[in-house]
């Protein structure tokens, strides 16, 4: 019966590109039709269970039976795989649009009430779920140089992920409108890359704050290596902690951290940031964003890659912003900027694959390479973006015209 009804599931959703399923019993399905564009791809299921498991939670269920090796791509890979599934229907597509009905909105809103809460005693064991699986993947993941998990910038003479990150950290410090002696915090500073390149290009003092142990040792020992160790300072500390501490900056960046915060916390972040941040200060945030309005986070994300994080809607953001009375002052939508950083990452996670294999399992690779297909996936056809926000609280703080942001991103780049 499963089985029947995945095939049916399937042929409704592919017509464009090729999906050939083999069932468990030797039955072999083509669906869909070869087209320009779409990847031709081949599965086996290798038990009756599996058309169960990815009917009752698709992502969940596929992404678990793919780890498992209970699906088996016979042709393609687990890119095209998703990418097949993903654009033949994308978030954008026409057709007319309708209200919800009330049991729809009902479910939303139970969705809603289970999402996480995130406090402050989870938040440090929910990053280390994923970043303190040791600096080795992200070493053979990230570019070299900045260490940057998180979307690059893909602008005009770019071609490499490394200049693409380089891009990134220029058109970001851009917007911060750096003055010498400015006091910068970065919160959730990663392997350090954000303010180890404000260090070097500018006359200011950083604090780079994260939950990761490992992220903190290694972030230390690069900001050595780069000279620069006397004008950075990275610390093991919660936003929230460090906002009771009375300290405050005249600039603070977050990149790819608002992700992890958790919509019930949302507040809680920005009034944090308004109180750490001076009078005349600026904010830069930089986050994956949901297109349309709020939504959940799917339980193989939950589960195996972000617990207690959250993909906020923009509306969500600056509503949450504007109750600390911060201002944004320029909102950029990156729309495939993600995408094309998350390419590359899956390209490298292929290139070391054996490594990665040794230093975790097969199954591990599989679960990661999932995880990254369909983040692929949700940036190509999904609904997923990146927002980079800039905030103040004085709406004096910079020249009302955006030509400054141009100007020292061309300084920068050498341009």
């Amino acid at each position: 019966m499963a089985n029947s009804l995945i095939n049916q599931f399937l042929s409704s959703v592919i017509k464009r590109g090729q999906l050939t399923v083999t069932m468990p019993s030797g039955e072999r399905h083509v669906l869909g039709q070869p087209a320009e564009g779409f990847p031709d791809v081949a599965v086996r299921l290798t038990d009756n269970k599996v058309a169960r498991d990815i009917l009752l939670d698709p992502r969940l269920g596929a992404g678990e039976a793919y780890m498992d090796g209970r699906i088996v791509i016979e042709e393609g890979d687990v890119m095209q795989l998703v990418q097949l599934l993903r654009s033949n229907k994308p978030w954008e597509r026409g057709g007319q649009l309708k209200a919800p009905s009330l049991i729809t909105k009902l479910q939303a809103r139970a969705k809603f009430l289970r999402a996480s809460f995130n406090e402050a005693s989870s938040s440090k064991r929910n990053v280390a779920h994923h970043y303190d699986i040791g600096n080795e993947l992200y070493d053979l993941m990230l570019d070299p140089e900045h260490m940057q998990y998180s979307c690059a910038y893909w602008g005009d003479r770019v071609e490499t992920l490394s200049e693409a990150q380089e891009a990134k950290l220029a058109h970001i410090a851009a917007k911060l409108a750096l003055s010498d002696g400015d006091r910068v915090l970065d919160i959730g500073c990663g392997w350090g890359g954000m303010a180890i390149y404000l260090a070097r290009h500018f006359n200011v003092q950083v604090t780079g704050i994260t939950l990761s142990e490992e992220q903190l040792a290694l972030a230390r020992t690069r900001a050595e290596a780069a000279g620069v160790s006397d004008r950075v300072t990275f610390k093991l500390v919660d936003y929230r902690e460090l906002a009771k501490s009375g300290a405050t900056f005249d600039r603070i960046v977050s990149v790819g951290m608002f992700e992890h915060v958790g919509r019930p916390q949302f507040e809680t972040f920005f009034r944090a940031c308004a109180n750490l941040l001076s009078d005349e200060g600026v904010m830069l945030i930089h986050t994956i964003g949901r297109f349309g309005g709020p939504g959940v986070t799917d339980a193989f994300t939950s589960k195996y890659i972000f617990p207690g994080g959250y993909i906020p809607a923009l509306s969500e953001t600056l509503a949450a912003s504007e109750k600390s009375r911060l201002i944004h002052t320029d909102i950029e939508t990156l729309r495939l900027h993600y995408a094309k950083t998350l390419r590359e990452w899956y390209a490298k996670c292929e290139e070391h694959r054996e490594v990665i294999i040794d230093l975790f399992d097969e199954r591990f690779y599989r679960m990661w390479t999932f995880y990254l297909a369909g983040a692929t996936a949700a940036f190509e056809s999904g609904g997923m973006g990146n927002y980079q926000i800039q905030f103040t609280r004085s709406r004096h703080a910079l020249p009302i015209t955006r030509g400054y942001i141009d100007e020292t991103e061309k300084r920068l780049l050498g341009r």
